[in-house]
C-alpha cells in the first residue's frame, strides 16, 4: 500500500478533533463527582456541582459585561475560592486570564494592568488600597468588581459592584465560549521583571493541557487527591495544578497564608495528601517546635522546585512523614515538566546519599518532547561529567506561545529552535540533569566559576541556619567575591561572620568562601524564593550595578 492511500478520507473532523483545553475537565469532574468536596476554605465547603455553576455564572456575566473573545481580565486575590472559579469561568468567556501577584507594589500592578490592556479586574479587599495607587498610572482603567472573600481582612469597596452580585447576574446554564483553536491564549503570566520590566508569558489551551496532564502521571496524582494551596495560583497558574487537582476529581483545600504553622495545621484539619512548596517553606516545617507540630494523617507527598532543598531539611521533614520530590518549572514552561525521576534501588542508601541524589532536577517527563543541557551559542551538549556546565534548553509542547508584545525577547528566548531557561547545570553520567545556578548567579572570581548553589548548601549544614543566599560582591583583585547573606533561627546561639568564613574554608576551597557575612531576615517572593537581585543590590554586584546605571 503507498502512501498516498492514506491522504485522503482521513481528515480531522468533529467526530475525531476536539482542540485541547483544561476547561474540559470541569465538567467531567462535575459529571462524574457531583457532590464530592471541591474546595475547603476555612469553615466554608462547596461541592464540584455547585463549582461549576458558579464558574459557569461567571463566564455569563463577563460576556453580559461585554467582555470579548482575547480580552484580558485580570484577577489580584490569595488562594482564594474565587481565584480558583476565574481559571475556569474567564477563559469559558473567552478572555485571558491575568493572575497577578499580590506582592507587587503599585507600580508594579500598573504595569501589568496597562500592558496587558486589562478589561476587568476582580480584585479582593485585602488589596484594594493597592489597586486604588495602581489605577492612579492607568490612563484607561478597567472595570473593577469587589471580592469579598470571608476570610479577608477589611478593606475599601473600589468595584461597581461584588463578585457575588456578579455571579449573581450570569446564567449557569450559559455554554461557554470554547476555543476553536486550541493554539489561542488561555492566560496570561508576567515574570518576575528582577532585571527590567516583567515579560508577559502568554500559555496556549493547548500547552496548559498538557502540562496539567504532565503533573497529573509525572508526580504521579492518585484519585481524588487532598491538595493544599501553598504554591501561589498567580504563579504560572499555580503550575497548572488548578487544572489538574480538579482532572484527578481532586479537593482544592485553599489558604490565604502560608507558614509553616498554618500549613501543618490545614495538613491536620483537612486531611491533605500532596501541596507544592518552595524550598524555604520545608525549611520552615522542619524547624518547627514541637509544640508546632502535629502528627500527620498520613504520608503527605511534596514536589518542590528551585534551589535543591539542604540535606539536612529533606532529612528533617521526612522524619517528620514528608516525601519529597525535587522538579524544574519556570513560567515559561507553565509548570514543572522535568523531575528527579526515583530508582527502586535508591531507597536503600544512605540518608545522606539520597539527598544528594533527590538534589537534582533530573530528566524530563514523558509529555516534554527534548531537554538538553548545552553551550547556549553553539547548542553542542556539554559531556556528562558531573563538571562541565551549559544552559539547560527545553523544547516541548507545553512550552509558551511566547512574551506578549515582545518579539525581540521571544525570538531570543527560542533562538535555535530551544527555549532557552537561562540556568545553569551540569549532566550526570546516568543522565541526569542538575541546576548549578541560573546564569547571572554565577560568581566569576579570578577567571574562575563559582556555584552560589554550592557555597550555599555548606552553608545551610551549619548548625543554627535557617535561610543562606551567596552572591557576587565587586573586589578590586578578584573581580568578583561571594558574599553570604544568613538569616538564622530564632533559638540559635550567637554566629559571627568569622565562624561562617571558617566554616566553610574547612569544606571548600578557599577561593569559593565567603568574604563577606551579612545577618537578617532575607527578602522572598510570594512564592517562598529568596530574592537574590536585592540581595545583589545590597552587596553592589555587577549586576546590580549595570541595572542601576542603565
Amino acid at each position: 500500500m503507498s502512501a498516498r492511500a492514506y491522504s485522503h478520507g482521513l481528515e480531522k473532523n468533529k467526530a475525531n478533533h476536539v482542540p485541547l483545553t483544561p476547561l474540559s475537565f470541569l465538567d467531567r469532574t462535575a459529571d462524574v463527582f457531583p457532590n464530592r468536596t471541591a474546595i475547603i476554605h476555612g469553615s466554608f465547603t462547596q461541592t464540584w456541582s455547585e463549582t461549576r455553576k458558579r464558574c459557569y455564572r461567571l463566564a455569563s456575566a463577563l460576556v453580559r459585561l461585554g467582555i470579548e473573545s482575547g480580552d484580558t481580565v485580570s484577577i489580584i486575590a490569595p488562594n482564594t475560592p474565587a481565584m480558583l472559579e476565574a481559571h475556569f469561568g474567564v477563559p469559558l468567556a473567552g478572555a485571558v486570564l491575568n493572575a497577578i501577584n499580590c506582592r507587587l507594589d503599585a507600580d508594579g500592578v500598573a504595569f501589568i494592568l496597562r500592558h496587558g490592556e486589562c478589561k476587568l479586574l476582580l480584585v479582593d479587599r485585602e488589596f484594594a488600597p493597592l489597586i486604588q495607587k495602581a489605577l492612579q498610572s492607568v490612563p484607561n482603567p478597567p472595570r473593577v468588581i469587589d471580592i469579598n472573600d470571608h476570610e479577608a481582612p477589611d478593606g475599601p469597596a473600589i468595584g461597581e459592584t461584588d463578585y457575588e452580585s456578579l455571579l449573581a447576574s450570569g446564567d449557569p446554564a450559559f455554554a461557554g465560549c470554547w476555543p476553536t483553536d486550541e493554539w489561542t491564549p488561555i492566560a496570561l503570566n508576567y515574570t518576575s521583571g528582577t532585571t527590567g520590566d516583567p515579560k508577559g508569558v502568554v500559555p496556549s489551551h493547548r500547552g496548559t493541557y498538557l502540562m496539567s496532564l504532565v503533573q497529573m502521571t509525572n508526580w504521579p496524582l492518585p484519585r481524588a487527591p487532598i491538595y493544599l494551596w501553598t504554591l501561589p495560583m498567580f504563579h504560572a497558574n499555580g503550575w497548572c495544578f488548578t487544572w489538574a487537582i480538579t482532572a484527578a476529581a481532586g479537593t482544592h483545600v485553599c489558604m490565604r497564608k502560608v507558614n509553616a504553622a498554618t500549613v501543618l495545621a490545614a495538613i491536620a484539619e483537612h486531611g491533605v495528601d500532596h501541596f507544592c512548596a518552595a524550598p524555604i517553606i520545608l525549611a520552615g516545617i522542619a524547624s518547627t517546635s514541637e509544640s508546632e507540630r502535629k502528627p500527620l494523617p498520613r504520608r503527605v507527598r511534596v514536589l518542590t522546585a528551585g534551589s535543591p532543598p539542604p540535606a539536612a531539611v529533606l532529612d528533617a521533614v521526612g522524619s517528620l512523614g514528608f516525601d519529597v520530590d525535587h522538579v524544574f518549572g519556570i513560567t515559561e514552561i507553565s509548570g514543572t515538566p522535568i523531575s528527579c525521576a526515583w530508582h527502586d534501588e535508591w531507597d536503600d542508601l544512605p540518608a545522606e546519599q539520597q539527598a544528594r541524589l533527590k538534589a537534582r532536577q533530573g530528566v524530563r517527563a514523558a509529555a516534554l518532547e527534548n531537554m538538553s543541557v548545552a553551550d547556549s551559542q553553539t547548542l553542542e551538549t556539554v559531556i556528562a561529567d558531573s563538571k562541565t556546565t551549559g544552559e539547560l534548553l527545553v523544547r516541548g509542547n507545553t512550552v509558551m506561545m511566547g512574551y506578549l508584545k515582545n518579539p525581540e525577547a521571544t525570538e531570543k528566548a527560542f533562538a535555535g529552535g530551544w527555549f532557552h531557561t537561562g540556568d545553569v547545570a551540569v549532566v550526570h553520567p546516568d543522565g541526569y540533569m542538575q541546576i548549578t545556578d541560573r546564569s547571572k548567579d554565577v560568581i566569576i572570581s579570578g577567571g574562575e566559576n563559582i556555584s552560589s548553589v554550592e557555597v550555599e548548601e555548606v552553608i545551610y549544614s551549619m548548625p543554627g541556619v535557617l535561610y543562606a543566599a551567596v552572591v557576587a560582591q565587586p573586589d578590586e583583585k578578584w573581580g568578583e567575591t561571594p558574599c553570604a547573606f544568613i538569616e538564622l533561627k530564632a533559638d540559635a546561639s550567637r554566629i559571627t561572620d568569622a565562624d561562617v568564613i571558617a566554616f566553610c574554608r574547612e569544606r571548600l576551597a578557599h577561593f569559593k568562601c565567603p568574604r563577606r557575612v551579612v545577618f537578617g531576615e532575607l527578602p522572598k517572593t510570594a512564592t517562598g524564593k529568596i530574592q537574590k537581585f536585592r540581595l545583589r543590590e545590597q552587596a553592589g554586584s555587577r549586576e546590580a550595578i549595570t541595572k542601576l546605571a542603565g
